[in-house]
């Protein structure tokens, strides 16, 4: 299992790291609904912080920016999205080798991005700190201040989450 292409599958929802039912069903080979039922099953096991249930508002932002719901399906419920906890807790009660082994890549994809970004984090103190011992060295810099000043911001602008969810233009 490819831990890149489970990268792809996590999803930015309410401000957490997510993985919809769909994609997980296609990485477990069960089908969507199998999946539900086992969830619904043992919904103990699944508290709120482990599984949203997406809204309507929610569900035609992913069909919009992500093309992943098409028209026609999940039309009569709901799409689950599962937390990094809950996809762990998915392989417990999917109960099969394959789930064991899909399991460890989505949680080695999800440590993976936390590391990321750590090291998004740590990089943007050291440029503060940077920065800070350049304002005093500003006279000294003359022009070169100002464009030291505009590589901090880019480099910024490209270290910060993703935009929101863009508004369609048409119909």
């Amino acid at each position: 299992m490819e831990i890149a292409k489970v990268e792809g599958l996590i999803r930015v929802i309410r401000g957490q790291r997510v993985m919809l039912d769909e994609d997980l069903a296609v990485l477990y080979g069960v089908q969507v609904r199998q999946l539900k039922r086992q969830v619904r099953r043992n919904r103990t096991r699944f508290p709120d912080d482990f599984l949203m249930v997406l809204n309507t508002a929610e569900r035609e932002i992913l069909r919009c920016q992500f093309g992943t719901l098409r028209w026609g399906r999940h039309a009569k419920y709901p799409p689950f999205a599962f937390t990094e906890h809950g996809v762990a807790m998915l392989s417990s009660v999917l109960n099969s080798e394959r789930a064991v082994q899909v399991n460890i890549a989505i949680v080695r994809a999800f440590v993976r991005l936390r590391k990321v970004l750590a090291a998004n984090k740590d990089l943007a103190e050291r440029m503060e700190k940077v920065e800070k011992r350049l304002e005093g060295h500003d006279e000294a810099l003359g022009e070169h201040a100002a464009a030291l000043r505009s590589v901090f911001d880019d480099i910024r602008a490209l270290m910060g989450p993703p935009e929101g969810p863009k508004k369609r233009i048409g119909f």
